[in-house]
This record gives C-alpha cells, sequence and structure tokens, in this order.
C-alpha cells in the first residue's frame, strides 16, 4: 500500500500548490482583486481562515469522508492563494520560477533522505518544534528590534528546521498507515508537506527573490 499511496501524496501536494501558485498569479494581475485583499480587514480574515482549514484538517483526518478532505484541501490551498498574491506583486515572476525550482530540488533532496533512511526520526520531530517556537518568538521580537541582518539569521534557521521538518514528514507519512483511514493517508500527507514545501520557497525568496 505505501508503494501505492506516496505517489498520490505528491500528487496532491502538486495540486495544491497549482492551486496556491495560480490563484496568486490570478489575483495579482487583477488590480481590483489587489487592493480589496490588501485592506488589513480582509487579510487578517483570510489568515485566520486559513488556520481554522488547517486546524479543522490536521484534527479531524481520522474521521472526515476522503471527498470533504479533498474539498477542504483545495480550499485551504485557495485562500493561500489569496495571500499569497502579495509576493507576486512584490517579486519579478521569473525571479518566483527560480526560487520555485531551489525550493523545488531542497525539498525533493530530504523528501528522499526521508523516505529511504533507516534512523528513526522521531525523536527530531519534537527538537524540530522547539526549535521553530523559538524562532516564531525571535521573530515577535525582532518586529520590534527590525533588524534586516537578524531577520535574515532567523529564516536561515527556518529553512533548515523546514528542509528537517520535511524528512521527518515523509518518514511520518510512511508509518501512518494503519493509523490513518488509508484513503486519507493521501491528503493527509499532502497537507503536510505542503506547508513544509511553502516555508522552504518563501525563506528561499527572501534570499534570491529579486523585486520589481
Amino acid at each position: 500500500m505505501e508503494n501505492k499511496t506516496m505517489p498520490q501524496v505528491f500528487l496532491w501536494m502538486f495540486i495544491g500548490l497549482l492551486v496556491t501558485f495560480g490563484t496568486g498569479y490570478g489575483i495579482s494581475i487583477n488590480q481590483n482583486m489587489v487592493e480589496t485583499i490588501s485592506r488589513s480587514g480582509i487579510y487578517i480574515i483570510l489568515a485566520i481562515v486559513e488556520l481554522i482549514l488547517v486546524i479543522v484538517l490536521s484534527a479531524r483526518i481520522r474521521k472526515m469522508n476522503p471527498s470533504t478532505c479533498r474539498v477542504v484541501f483545495i480550499l485551504y490551498s485557495f485562500i493561500s492563494g489569496l495571500t499569497f498574491s502579495s509576493i507576486f506583486i512584490v517579486y519579478k515572476l521569473t525571479s518566483i520560477m527560480f526560487v520555485f525550482l531551489i525550493a523545488a530540488l531542497a525539498f525533493g533532496i530530504f523528501a528522499l533522505i526521508g523516505y529511504v533512511t533507516k534512523i528513526d526520526l522521531t525523536k527530531f520531530g519534537t527538537y524540530l518544534m522547539m526549535a521553530l517556537i523559538g524562532v516564531l518568538i525571535c521573530f515577535i521580537v525582532n518586529m520590534f528590534i527590525s533588524s534586516i541582518k537578524f531577520d535574515l539569521v532567523l529564516s536561515s534557521v527556518v529553512l533548515i528546521i523546514f528542509m528537517g521538518f520535511t524528512a521527518y514528514d515523509v518518514q511520518k507519512i510512511k508509518k501512518s498507515y494503519g493509523i490513518i483511514p488509508e484513503e486519507n493517508v493521501p491528503i493527509y500527507g499532502a497537507l503536510q508537506l505542503y506547508l513544509d514545501y511553502i516555508n522552504i520557497f518563501i525563506h528561499l525568496l527572501q534570499f534570491f527573490g529579486k523585486e520589481k
């Protein structure tokens, strides 16, 4: 079942990314939509909805109907695209495509490591989460300090964390068979890896992205 399901995981992850980036680009070329979403109230509402959908999908994945799982995942990807439209406004399209490929390469390497390694990565999940919480606290502190150098250091650390999460999550998905209903594993895995990839992409964009 593992050999059959992992390709479905990556397929649904790709579909989610396609919806997000397609939506983001489509919004970015519509000035009226850009102005509507950029209003602080709308943007905050969309961000809250994103968070709610992730929590619901993660918490209810064992009990959800497979069709419902897919709908919620696509809806989450679409709403993420709405908030993601800002990168198409700030950065050159060629630069975004370049960083997308770099992120895909980095993601692919660590996904492969997670898939083939015999080392149990379970214990690393706790350390990665603790490191992520620590970095988030530092990001909040830096909102008041506004240090560009510190921000770049934090982005570097986040990159390392989510590359680690990629390997960890791939192994976790392999071990989820039997724990999560078989028909829901592709969406469960796709959501985890989608979040890993998006975070790798966003922070690589800070280093390699060229603004318009």
